[in-house]
């Protein structure tokens, strides 16, 4: 399996059709992507549990799809997606307490079902609530362990190369025959 050889071989014209082939793939992908942030009106449609904190609801490895209208109002008992300042990976817990104010503003609490606590020691020191601006999204559907394959990925970087190598491996063997 010489890679660079077969790279060699080819003329500029497969090696071009080669390149552009990728790079249809990989717009393509982006363009769907895009498209469902448009349509879902959340920055991230498709999240996966990256914890046992929404057990039994929800566990790690489900992927999560999400919507995020912002005209929904956000409701005691919905699950939500939430990003902290200072932190990078959103949290999936479910809302437990809405303070609808006389001026339209809401604030609200959240707690894994897991838990044994509400979630104010995970928010940003001195934040008490969440306000919409903080949800990514509300939970609307979700795939059993699906993401399992991400978290592995994530976990073991090893298996992540290997998997490429295999994939690549694969494409080689089946362009010969």
């Amino acid at each position: 399996m010489d890679v660079f050889g077969d790279l060699r071989r080819m003329n500029k014209r497969q090696l071009y059709y080669q390149v552009l082939n990728f790079a249809m793939i990989v717009s393509s992908a982006l363009m769907i992507w895009k498209g469902l942030i448009v349509l879902t009106g959340s920055e991230s449609p498709i999240v996966v549990v990256l914890s046992g904190s929404m057990e039994p609801a929800f566990h790690r490895g489900d992927l999560l799809f999400l919507t995020n209208f912002r005209e929904d109002p956000i409701r005691a008992g919905e699950i939500v997606v939430f990003k902290v300042e200072g932190r990078d990976i959103p949290i999936v817990h479910r809302v437990i307490k809405v303070h609808e104010k006389d001026n339209g503003n809401i604030k609200f609490l959240t707690k894994g079902d897991n838990n044994e606590v509400d979630d104010r020691g995970l928010y940003k020191e001195g934040q008490n609530w969440l306000e919409k601006k903080d949800v990514v999204g509300r939970a609307r559907g979700f795939l059993p362990y699906v993401g399992m394959v991400t978290i592995i990925m994530n976990d073991y970087p090893k298996f992540k190369y290997a998997l490429l190598a295999v994939m690549g491996a694969y494409v080689l063997l089946k362009r010969e025959s």
